[in-house]
């Protein structure tokens, strides 16, 4: 892998890891459209890392509060009540199904849950549940009103991401609408969700950077960089555009976008 690709790619981490389109799916068929070779599995998920380190840096006063109220917790049973001690507990819950489905399923997901075939039908399946999910919302509920109920779908939901094209954003972000948040809390709670889930994945596959057709350290180091770059500038967009926007955007693009991938595909122009 050149740098160039590695660049392009960490843009494209990027700029679609918090949007509801795939990231995984795009870093799989941004290659397969350029004529690129497939960077693999290892290098998705280590390059979430530097998507990683931007939510942490954005939600830093947050991650904070959580972990603080969360230790105070074990000693205090009142501040269990609290929102932040909940969200500390609902995260770790919601992590459990990603990392057990993540641990059994884990050749599946390096070698055939990439067929471009599935990442188009996924992107279409999950476009149309998202749709669903806007138009049955009641859009009232906010984080205060996360129950362990919730946590669990969502982090269901979550674990659904584990196949590319799905996108780890997207099926939390469809869970909390049907569950009745509104979208900025819903999607405050995925990108909170997501840091032990990416952190786990990415130290996960670090081990596989390098080695045979997985691409090298430094272009992966490098793509990882653009990632955390673009991705902070994108968390930032999201939300603001969640707040007088519905996620309709989102549902045509995936629609469109998987429907050119399976014909491609039909079509042997890419496989």
């Amino acid at each position: 892998m050149s740098a160039f690709e590695a660049i392009v790619l960490g843009i494209v981490q990027g700029l679609t890891e918090f949007l509801p389109i795939s990231s995984t799916a795009h870093l799989r068929i941004v290659p397969a459209f350029a004529g690129w070779d497939d960077p693999g599995a290892a290098f998705t998920a280590v390059v979430q890392l530097g998507t990683l380190a931007a939510v942490l840096l954005y939600f830093r006063e947050d991650l904070w509060r959580i972990a603080r109220a969360s230790l105070t917790a074990l000693r205090d049973p009142r501040e269990r009540r609290s929102t932040d001690a909940r969200l500390g507990l609902y995260i770790v819950l919601g992590t459990i199904p990603i990392s057990v489905f993540g641990l059994i399923f884990k050749d599946q997901i390096e070698n055939g849950a990439r067929n471009l075939t599935l990442i188009g039908c996924t992107l279409i399946v999950l476009g149309l549940l998202l749709l669903a999910a806007e138009r049955m919302a009641s859009h009232r509920r906010t984080l205060d009103d996360l129950r362990s109920r919730d946590g669990w779908i969502i982090g269901l939901a979550q674990a659904a991401a584990l196949v590319p094209g799905v996108s780890r954003s997207g099926s939390t972000l469809t869970a909390g609408l049907f569950l009745g948040f509104d979208r900025v809390a819903a999607a405050r709670y995925s990108f909170l969700l997501s840091v032990p889930a990416v952190v786990l994945s990415g130290l996960f596959e670090l081990r596989h950077v390098g080695e045979g057709r997985h691409a090298a350290a430094l272009p992966t180091a490098i793509a990882t960089l653009a990632a955390f770059v673009v991705g902070y500038a994108s968390i930032a967009l999201l939300l603001r555009y969640l707040t007088s926007h519905t996620t309709v955007l989102f549902v045509v693009y995936r629609v469109v976008l998987g429907v050119l991938v399976l014909a491609l595909v039909a079509a042997g122009a890419i496989g």
